[in-house]
């Protein structure tokens, strides 16, 4: 079984991929300033960025783990989402609301996509 790590750190890599799947980290906005809509743009951007840095894309979305630091961010966030998402090939996914890793972090979201 053959891993490729993708910008490795000294404490994750953003990218895993094993056995044609892809496995990204958490991704969170780079500007915490930006209200639950901005930030969740901003994740998306990177996602995609970080999948065809892997050689796929989101219409090959396997699932998607989505952390709210507040659930009234619900609708804001699944407006984003749901303009972004491809259609008829969208993710198996959860939302949940979580306590982030830093205070200014309103969304959080980590998938795993196949490869072609």
């Amino acid at each position: 079984m053959t891993i490729k790590r993708l910008h490795v750190g000294p404490r994750m890599s953003e990218a895993v991929i094993c056995n044609g799947m892809v496995f990204l980290a958490g991704q969170v906005a780079d500007d915490a300033k930006q209200d639950a809509a901005g930030q969740t743009k901003q994740v998306l951007a990177a996602i995609d960025k970080l999948l065809a840095d892997a050689g796929t894309d989101k219409s090959r979305l396997l699932s998607a783990s989505i952390y709210l630091s507040d659930m009234a961010d619900f609708a804001a966030m699944n407006s984003v989402w749901d303009a972004w998402v491809s259609p008829g090939n969208t993710p198996a996914r959860a939302t949940v609301e979580a306590q982030l890793a830093r205070p200014g972090w309103l969304v959080e979201i980590v998938v795993v996509a196949a490869l072609p």
